[in-house]
């Protein structure tokens, strides 16, 4: 499926909820002393979203790549700040919604991993790089793999040239 949009991306609405969430929960008053942890988990939970954001938008399969790399980080750098917040007994009124972000942050790094695998693996140089020279070579190449799937299917059905 291609997506116009950063924002139709499931992963990207996914971090946003994970920031959306984050902050709801850094409004409760076990925070209040610990004004540092709060605005880094803030700010590298709403890191997630904007990375993904950007990258989409930069228009290259190695800014994305890049960009996506960054998400991942941001994404394992809350999961280490929410198992902080596990051990730190301050905290233990908000375990439950502790453990529900990190499973979110956790869904969403293997969802960043998942796309960069495949755009690692694909040939896609992205939208900046789109040309009609780029376009032409593309329709080429899916023409010759259809005809060599059709040539293949005849092969296996024993049809002969003649009969065709």
């Amino acid at each position: 499926m291609k997506y116009k949009s950063f924002e139709d991306l499931p992963v990207w609405q996914a971090a946003i909820e994970l920031a959306r969430r984050t902050y709801a929960m850094t409004e409760h008053q076990a925070f209040r002393g610990h004004a540092g942890l709060r605005d880094q988990l803030e700010r590298a939970a709403l890191s997630v979203s904007n990375n993904i954001a950007e990258g989409f938008e930069r228009g290259s399969t190695n800014e994305l790549l890049a960009f996506l790399y960054i998400a991942r980080g941001s994404s394992g750098e809350v999961r280490s700040m929410l198992c902080l917040l596990e051990r730190v007994t301050a905290f233990s009124p908000l375990k439950s919604d502790i453990c529900d972000l990190r499973s979110a942050a956790a869904s969403i790094s293997r969802q960043l991993y998942g796309w960069i695998e495949q755009l690692k693996n694909s040939d896609i140089s992205g939208q900046r790089h789109l040309n009609e020279t780029v376009r032409a070579r593309t329709a080429v190449k899916k023409d010759q793999a259809a005809f060599l799937e059709e040539l293949d299917r005849i092969r296996q059905s024993g049809t002969k040239p003649s009969d065709i």
